[in-house]
């Protein structure tokens, strides 16, 4: 581990914040207020490109800034982990910049400066939790996500609002005062510090530590993540769905949950350990666990007709895959758990950008009232058909790659259970996917729409939307095609674990 200098890592999360207090100065004037949320997600990518090199050197950066008490302060550290987060976040924050700018003035929307003002520092916070280097440092920025993201949530202070609002508010701090706080004390009481362990291996919990402690502690954690959307606490997840779409967005792609999923992998491989959750059999249990939530979130989602909501619930079943390959505890699942973390962002967020821009410019939400529409809006539907391969598991598109590597998880331990778990899921992602496309291109257009064939699409706050969702849908492509990167940060979390990895799966 190396020691760097104060404001090298700290940049990455006070340049939104910056940003944010630009955008509230400058609310008064809207050009002005949305081009520094467009600097702010440029700067903040910027930073996290600088620190690419040295991480992929093998380097791990590290800062103390405050310390509290032995081994609890505040403590910034970069991984390959923190920088595939970071930068998957900053990088969708500039498209989403862009794309706030057609939705938010195509709509109308009210209090647009509160809107982007929060945004700004919801991704802030995100970074700050991508390179927290302890327990505390992580539990911080991870409160500073929820509160910043409440006003998004009931951005349109109605009673639908007020009540996504409040269940938001009930289950995150619920659980994370609940359970995350407790967990932390049992931890400092069992290890004297919550400083993240220096690999994957071996965790900070010393030898003799009783099963039930790290058992009751790892229980406490994996339910306190309530952003990770896992059943049964995952319901606040489609009751935010009454936030405008660059809200859900930001909730289900970018920041939110993933800060939950990354929250949940990082105590996972850097408080317990491998070795631990082997040999306690926390990894298989997780395992099986959230595979309850990848099948009934899927059932869920094919009962729901409205747009959004099966969006939320594909998200809910989504998430856990992360959760499911690093529970494998081998090479290729944690690979395949970590990796999905990008190709989910990046597809999900193509997936709520075509909803929102459908819900502009032609007012449907209701995937029956879409019966033509993809001649109308073929840049739209076609970015769609591409992020839902991509979430089915469709070759060449990302989301296969991290299907592989999960699928080669299970078969290394052997598990059938498991593989048919993701092959079934797979069947139910498309069972819910793509009847979407297929309504949009073959599907008979409503008698009010019959007739109409001009394009929808080519209005200047139009295209302020179809361009973002164009570039994430190539993006999802291309991190099929040449998913290298990724391998590279994931394989400098622990050198030993992952030796071979890359090699052993060239064929893909």
């Amino acid at each position: 581990m190396i020691e760097t200098t104060p404001g090298m890592l700290i940049l990455t999360a006070v340049i939104p914040m910056v940003a944010a207090f630009l955008v509230m100065i400058s609310g008064r004037r809207p050009n002005l207020r949305e081009a520094w949320s467009v600097v702010g997600a440029v700067l903040t990518f910027a930073s996290v490109v600088n620190l690419a090199p040295r991480v992929l050197a093998g380097e791990v950066l590290s800062y103390t800034y405050a310390e509290i008490l032995p081994g609890v302060g505040v403590t910034l550290k970069l991984d390959g982990l923190g920088l595939i987060f970071a930068g998957t976040s900053s990088f969708l924050w500039i498209l989403a910049a862009f794309y706030c700018v057609g939705y938010m003035r195509g709509l109308e929307e009210h209090a647009q400066t509160r809107f982007y003002v929060c945004y700004a520092a919801a991704v802030g916070a995100a970074m700050g939790a991508a390179f927290a280097g302890n327990l505390f440092t992580l539990y911080l920025f991870y409160e500073i996500v929820s509160v910043v993201t409440y006003p998004l949530v009931m951005h349109h202070q109605d009673a639908e609002g007020y009540e996504g609002g409040r269940k938001y508010l009930i289950y995150l701090f619920f659980t994370s005062k609940a359970f995350l706080l407790t967990g932390m004390a049992l931890v400092y009481l069992t290890a004297g510090t919550l400083d993240f362990g220096s690999g994957i291996m071996d965790g900070i919990f010393p030898a003799g530590t009783g099963k039930v402690l790290v058992v009751s502690s790892f229980l406490l954690f994996l339910f306190g993540f309530a952003k990770s959307g896992v059943m049964p606490f995952h319901n606040w997840l489609p009751s935010a769905m009454v936030a405008p779409t660059p809200v859900s967005a930001l909730l289900h792609a970018v920041v939110v949950v993933k800060v939950g999923v990354f929250s949940t992998a990082r105590v996972m491989l850097s408080v317990y350990g491998v070795n631990l959750l082997h040999s306690t059999g926390l990894g298989l249990f997780t395992a099986y666990f959230v595979s309850f939530t990848i099948l009934c979130a899927s059932v869920i989602a094919l009962t729901k007709t409205n747009l959004k909501a099966r969006l939320a619930y594909s998200t809910v079943s989504q998430l856990s895959y992360i959760l499911l390959g690093v529970a494998l505890l081998t090479p290729t699942g944690v690979t395949g758990g970590i990796v999905h973390i990008t190709n989910h962002a990046f597809s999900k967020i193509t997936l709520f950008f075509c909803a929102g821009a459908i819900f502009v410019v032609s007012g449907k939400s209701d995937i029956r009232e879409m019966g033509g529409l993809g001649y109308r809006m073929p840049w739209t539907m076609g970015a769609f058909a591409l992020a839902s391969l991509s979430m089915i598991g469709v070759p060449p598109v990302s989301g296969f790659v991290s299907k592989w590597y999960l699928a080669l998880g299970t078969m290394e331990i052997h598990n059938g259970i498991l593989l048919t778990v993701l092959l079934v899921s797979s069947l139910l992602n498309a069972g819910y996917f793509v009847p979407v496309v297929i309504k949009a291109f073959y599907g008979v257009p409503l008698p009010e729409d019959q007739g109409k064939t001009g394009s929808l699409e080519k209005t200047p706050l139009a295209r302020f939307m179809v361009v973002p969702l164009t570039v994430t849908a190539i993006f999802s492509v291309l991190f099929g095609l040449y998913p290298d990167l990724f391998f590279k940060l994931i394989s400098v979390l622990d050198v030993g674990f992952f030796t071979g990895l890359t090699q052993a799966t060239a064929g893909l």
